[in-house]
């Protein structure tokens, strides 16, 4: 039944129209890391929007880190609920590709979420902002039934994806035991089809190459 309840839980979410307000406002930062003018703005994303929103509602403990690449901060989030629980360490990154909004038709804005019957527009939407705002909710609508997770939660988010991660590597060797988990929940990847929904158990890399 608990897990029934935060299934309906969740839907009230989506029909109350607080996930389009959670995603609209977090498309708004514009957080494009290509551009060191929007370098302001990945800040703000992090410490104006999700630390408050991971500290107050999911009850992590939660702190911004300068990263040893350039002005890409990073986002190191914790709740600790028992030595003897299993570990989840949640991933995702909070810069988008350069908005471009001259390159966007009349009415669509990439800063602004635009619903158009079952498609919504915005720079984020997709990569990554939504991904992480639905693990985000989740895990929310769980506390809200349960009161607790029944595991313990990390989150690492990065506001320099979409520029190749720079220090990401450094920095996740540095907080090698803060960062340990059981499982890695990275929600950034293609998907089979539009309306299959995809879940990889495991990756063995990729190599990028220019063919010519």
């Amino acid at each position: 039944m608990t897990r029934a309840a935060v299934i309906d839980r969740a839907i009230e979410y989506y029909d109350s129209g607080e996930f389009l307000a959670d995603l609209g406002r977090r498309v708004a930062f514009a957080t494009e890391s290509q551009d060191r003018a929007g370098a302001r703005a990945l800040r703000s994303y992090l410490t104006e929007e999700l630390a408050p929103a991971l500290t107050g509602r999911l009850g992590c403990e939660a702190r911004v880190l300068d990263n040893p690449a350039g002005d890409y901060p990073l986002l190191v989030a914790t709740r600790h609920e028992g030595s003897e629980l299993p570990t989840v360490l949640v991933y995702g990154h909070g810069d988008v590709v350069l908005g471009e909004p001259e390159r966007w038709r009349p009415g669509l804005d990439p800063w602004q979420v635009v619903v158009e019957g079952d498609r919504w527009y915005g720079r984020g939407t997709a990569d990554n902002k939504g991904q992480h705002t639905i693990n985000f909710a989740a895990l929310e609508q769980v506390l809200r039934v349960r009161g607790r997770l029944g595991f313990n939660l990390k989150v690492l988010v990065e506001t320099g994806e979409e520029s190749g991660s720079p220090g990401l590597r450094t920095v996740c060797a540095q907080l090698r035991d803060e960062l340990a988990a059981d499982v890695l929940i990275a929600s950034d990847g293609p998907r089979v089809a539009a309306e299959r929904p995809t879940l990889f158990l495991g990756s063995r890399g990729s190599t990028p190459f220019t063919l010519r």
